[in-house]
């Protein structure tokens, strides 16, 4: 039994470090919302080029992140994915738009024009960091589900979790879990800007860039201090070893007093995120700001799964039947399948060095208007 709880706390800390990559790479987002800040077209054009880059290494690790969670937690991707469709199929056609406007926004015979996929690349801008901020805020804040698993012996009701009609939709009017997905935007926008100010080698577009990172990045601020008062206060589903599951007042801040480690990992990213930030907006001719901001995300954010999922935490609360929460001791895999699993996962690093080869050979030269006049793609 230790060594299975050993596999599923190790899987734990892979899904935490897959989150906070893929939320650092929502900056492809941030950027797309902003492509109307930029009336001259060549400028718009820069900022694309620069993004469509970039974007398959977001989708490469969203990829990831669902394929890793299906297999190492299969109990919470049925219940989440199979129960609140409506909003994952809402996620789903927001990612789906912005390949389709990758591939042919300048492509010859465009009868659209290119205005047609920028706007679809806005709403995917917007839509898709918000949308995944709501679905990230039901695993802190629960969701409307009940699970039985017994139901799988039931022919006649086979499913083992039940949701609510409205199937993933009342997360959305949920103001908390709004905030949390506003909040992931704007803390895309912020990336996305400084991104932008390491990435493009323009006068125009930096200048530009400078004065929206003036306002998103105090709006992030805000935002974050407002979500993290919120979840420090909040109450959590604490399970026992012989799991029975009750509500805990301020659970998420007990466990960041209980895990030092997770404080300290937290308390480091937001300071990085700070010097990238403020830094930037402070000195002119800084331009590196991407990468304190980057490494901050990313330590915030596996701080954050970390109380979310360790110390007896159920990390998807049921609001209608507090049994039936999900911990990673009731939802993941078998011992056999993480362990067989365990093996692939040394598959982690590569995608992480693919990212890094990948942003290091497209980074070797910074994006000019000259460049951009020659690519033919």
């Amino acid at each position: 039994m230790e060594t299975y709880q050993i596999l599923q706390d190790y899987w734990w800390l892979i899904m935490s470090v897959l989150g906070a990559l893929l939320v650092f790479m929502l900056f492809v987002q941030g950027g797309q919302s902003m492509l109307f800040h930029h009336r001259d077209p060549e400028s718009r054009n820069l900022l694309t080029t620069s993004l469509g880059r970039k974007w398959e290494l977001t989708f490469t690790t969203l990829v990831t992140f669902g394929g890793a969670f299906f297999a190492s937690f299969p109990l919470f991707y049925s219940t989440s994915f199979g129960g609140a469709y409506w909003l994952w199929m809402l996620i789903l056609l927001s990612f789906v738009i912005q390949a389709v406007s990758y591939e042919y926004r300048a492509k010859l015979g465009n009868v659209y024009g290119r205005n047609f996929y920028d706007v679809l690349l806005l709403i995917n801008g917007i839509a898709g960091p918000v949308l995944l901020g709501v679905a990230v805020a039901t695993m802190f804040f629960g969701a409307e589900f009940t699970v039985t698993k017994g139901n799988i012996l039931n022919v006649e009701a086979s499913a083992i979790s039940t949701w609510g009609p409205m199937h993933g939709l009342e997360a959305i009017a949920h103001w908390r879990n709004l905030l949390f997905g506003v909040m992931i935007y704007f803390l895309a926008a912020t990336l996305a800007s400084l991104y932008f100010i390491n990435n493009i080698d323009d006068d125009a577009v930096r200048s530009r860039q400078r004065k929206l990172l003036g306002i998103h990045g105090p709006i992030f601020v805000i935002l974050f201090l407002w979500v993290v008062a919120l979840l420090l206060t909040a109450s959590g589903v604490e399970v026992d070893k012989q799991g029975n599951a009750t509500w805990v007042d301020c659970k998420y801040l007990n466990n960041y007093l209980h895990m030092w480690w997770a404080l300290l990992t937290l308390l480091a990213g937001v300071a990085l995120v700070l010097y990238g930030l403020g830094r930037t907006l402070m000195q002119p001719g800084y331009r590196r700001g991407i990468w304190p901001a980057g490494i901050g995300t990313v330590l915030v954010v596996m701080s954050l799964f970390w109380v979310l999922g360790y110390n007896g935490t159920a990390y998807y609360p049921s609001l209608l039947d507090v049994q039936s929460s999900l911990t990673i001791r009731n939802s993941s895999s078998s011992q056999f399948t993480l362990t067989v699993m365990s093996v692939v996962s040394v598959l982690v690093p590569f995608v992480v060095a693919y990212i890094a080869y990948c942003w290091r050979a497209m980074d070797r030269a910074k994006l000019t208007r000259d460049e951009l006049n020659g690519d033919n793609h």
